[in-house]
């Protein structure tokens, strides 16, 4: 805590945004003054935090089948002084640090997605591999919606008129909003949150931002940040930022497609190629692993009944486990590069995913593949499109699959599995219960 008493002093912060993300990506925690912050080292919350829904309810089966304490205890939380930042958008001096969640007698917090994330990094690192990832983050920017039964629609940006068709990699629809992004690059350089590119996408003022590849801890870090400095920033020019799934009808859904390789600890070369550049066994392994438990992990990947409406065929999102060179029909991509930057990009993964489960997700069932030294299908050169769904078609088929794969929830855990499980059944029971726009449409008064 001296370094962080020392970075609080030098900055002049006055308040503290002590932060954990809980199951959906969503920020927990306090707000505290810097002085106690500095004095107390930390804050202590309930472990129910991340027993909790997106609606802010709470799951209580893990509370009736002793996965998590009735008691609803305290968890420690720790302050990682890695993740320590300015807040750029506050008024006052402000920081925010991430923390990771201990019990009180120093066990971690098994159902923290970071510590998940933690976790499946160490298993690789017990192996002499550090993986690297590269997340694509897609979203929406939309007019203000204050009433849920309306739909949504574009903003106006600068022209003064809103976007009516596909604008796919304009520059100048991308500048429509350029007072906006200038707020969102100033806002992520003071938080080192490292943008590579942006590009408009195919739906209506449907945007795309590239992080640079790294630590997957470090960049589901960034990940989560930049989702809370997209929205903030939006606020400011009175437009909303979205990253559900399929905001719109006959609009794109919205993606975080993740790009993985493994590099050898010792040599710092990547195992995804051979001696002589050409694919390696490990990478072709890699690949099978996600063609294998990709399916019984699309729960993780694809978290919302809202998830779903985006794994469509022609709908710009891939409906089954191929894989293939620079073919983006496929669920695995595998880019062009050289030796060296050799990677695959998994596809499936939606831009409502907690980053720190879909990046953990991701790199363990690739790590499962190399373990069990797996062999991959051919790789499609024609569509994927064409080929029959191999994906499941709803949350609660999703979460049977994870049910029904020993393999996935042992190297997550059985206790996050369990967790997490809960979490979105009590969610779906929750949908379930509202009557849609649909049905009072054409059901009131035609059945």
């Amino acid at each position: 805590m001296n370094e962080i008493a020392k970075w609080l002093k030098e900055h002049r912060i006055t308040e503290v945004e002590c932060i954990v993300p809980d199951m959906a990506g969503v920020s927990r925690g306090k707000i505290m003054p810097a002085e106690k912050f500095a004095n107390e080292g930390g804050m202590r919350l309930p472990e129910s935090v991340f027993a909790q829904t997106v609606t802010g309810g709470y799951a209580d089966r893990p509370y009736k089948l002793g996965i998590t304490d009735a008691a609803d205890i305290d968890m420690d939380m720790r302050p990682d002084p890695n993740t320590l930042r300015v807040v750029p958008w506050a008024k006052d001096p402000t920081a925010q640090v991430i923390h990771d969640g201990f019990y009180l007698d120093g066990r971690p917090v098994e159902i923290a997605p970071r510590y998940l994330l933690k976790k499946i990094i160490g298993m690789y690192e017990a192996s002499g591999w550090r993986p690297v990832v590269a997340p694509e983050l897609e979203f929406y920017l939309v007019k203000p919606n204050l009433d849920p039964d309306y739909p949504l629609e574009p903003p106006v940006g600068r022209s003064g008129r809103p976007e009516s068709g596909s604008q796919a990699f304009s520059i100048d629809a991308a500048n429509e909003f350029d007072p906006l992004f200038e707020d969102v690059y100033s806002f992520c350089e003071a938080q080192e949150i490292e943008i590579d590119t942006l590009i408009h996408e195919a739906g209506a003022a449907q945007m795309e931002i590239n992080l640079s590849h790294g630590d997957p801890l470090v960049l589901a870090d960034q990940a989560f940040l930049f989702k809370r400095t997209m929205r903030e920033a939006a606020l400011r020019h009175n437009v909303y930022a979205t990253f559900m799934a399929k905001p719109m009808e006959n609009q794109p859904g919205s993606a975080m497609h993740v790009h993985q390789s493994v590099v050898d600890i010792e040599t710092g070369k990547n195992i995804f190629s051979d001696s002589s550049g050409e694919v390696s066994k490990a990478f072709l392994s890699y690949i099978a692993g996600m063609q294998k438990y990709l399916p019984a992990a699309m729960s993780l990947l694809t978290p919302y009944v809202n998830s779903f409406r985006r794994i469509v065929r022609h709908g710009a999102a891939p409906i089954n486990l191929q894989w293939g060179y620079d073919n983006r029909t496929v669920g695995l991509r595998v880019p062009h590069s050289g030796p060296a930057a050799r990677r695959v990009e998994n596809r499936l993964s939606s831009a409502d995913a907690n980053p720190y489960i879909a990046i953990a997700v991701s790199l363990a069932c690739g790590y499962l593949g190399m373990e069990e030294k797996l062999t991959p299908t051919e790789p499609l050169t024609g569509s994927a499109y064409n080929l029959p769904m191999e994906l499941p078609h709803g949350l609660f088929a999703a979460l049977e699959l994870l049910n029904q794969n020993p393999e996935l929830q042992d190297i997550l855990g059985r206790k996050f599995s369990a967790v997490y499980t809960a979490i979105k059944e009590t969610e779906v029971e929750a949908f379930r219960r509202v009557i849609s726009p649909w049905e009072r449409e054409y059901l009131l008064l035609n059945v």
